[in-house]
């Protein structure tokens, strides 16, 4: 039998979080997307046919400062 060295079982640790951590990026991202059309279908409820955008005090500004 082979023994692991310290440096050895780290790196394998490491592969090992990072194919973790991919795996969960993808299933974030699906899951997202998945939730999308549920959120559009609540904020395309309005009467008048508009998405809900309204120029408040606060849009006015960041207009400003970025000079729209």
């Amino acid at each position: 039998m082979t023994t692991k060295t310290k440096k050895e079982t780290s790196v394998e640790a490491r592969r090992g979080f990072l194919r973790m951590a991919s795996v969960g990026a993808v299933a974030t991202g699906v899951a997202t997307i998945a939730g999308a059309p549920k959120q559009a279908d609540a904020a395309a409820v309005r009467q008048d046919g508009s998405l809900g955008y309204q120029e408040t005090d606060h849009v006015k500004k960041n207009y400003e400062l970025a000079r729209f």
